[in-house]
């Protein structure tokens, strides 16, 4: 996630009902599905959709981006030439079971990519979805955000990375729709539903004395 959020209100949306959510200032009205994909594809930058809200995604720290280069090319390293891929922040992913549109740092999808027919493309069928943590949006990251993904049936794998400190949040959905959670602070992050292990010095490589790290 990025590091600060801006609720945005589409002028298309004034004659609707306000939705009262406690706040100080204008009504705030629901956006609809294609209100949000309109405005997204309209304006400038990354914008998600949750609950009829539509959140514009601020820029990451310089911590934030190295994290994120380094999930990808490690994914890509320890994938490449099998049936799944990895993609990077520009691909928007739709769940569908909540209604989140979000995009995430790094994705992978295993076997037939299934897109929505939105312009751009939304993803359906993630398997796993890397999110690096940002201070102030690390709550909802590890709340709110992280119920949405688990609930996507494709959704085999939620990897949280701190942005602060060495530590992962490994999410595993197990055979009974379960899911594991490891803190990894060390050694190898391993991804079962890929078959693959990512090595923690590899992910916080050159890290250290970046802007927003520590």
């Amino acid at each position: 996630m990025r590091a600060v959020y801006t609720w945005l209100w589409t002028v298309a949306t004034a004659a609707r009902s306000g939705v009262d959510c406690g706040m100080a200032g204008p009504a705030q009205h629901f956006v609809t599905e294609a209100e949000y994909l309109a405005f997204d594809l309209a304006n400038e930058g990354k914008h998600e959709y949750v609950n009829g809200e539509i959140i514009a995604m601020a820029g990451p720290s310089e911590a934030h981006l190295v994290l994120t280069g380094n999930a990808y090319a490690a994914l890509h390293a320890e994938l490449k030439g099998g049936p799944c891929r990895p993609f990077v922040s520009d691909c928007r992913t739709h769940i569908d079971e909540t209604g989140l549109y979000a995009y995430p740092d790094v994705l992978v999808v295993c076997g037939e990519r299934e897109f929505a027919a939105t312009n751009p493309p939304t993803l359906l069928n993630p398997t796993v979805i890397v999110e690096v943590l940002s201070e102030s949006t690390q709550n909802y990251d590890r709340g709110a955000k992280l119920e949405h993904y688990r609930r996507r049936a494709s959704v085999q794998a939620v990897l949280l990375i701190d942005s602060r400190r060495r530590w992962v949040n490994s999410y595993a959905r197990n055979a009974d729709g379960s899911w594991t959670l490891l803190d990894i602070v060390g050694g190898d992050v391993q991804i079962a539903c890929l078959g693959i292990a990512v090595s923690m010095d590899d992910l916080y490589e050159g890290v250290e004395g970046t802007i927003g790290w520590g």
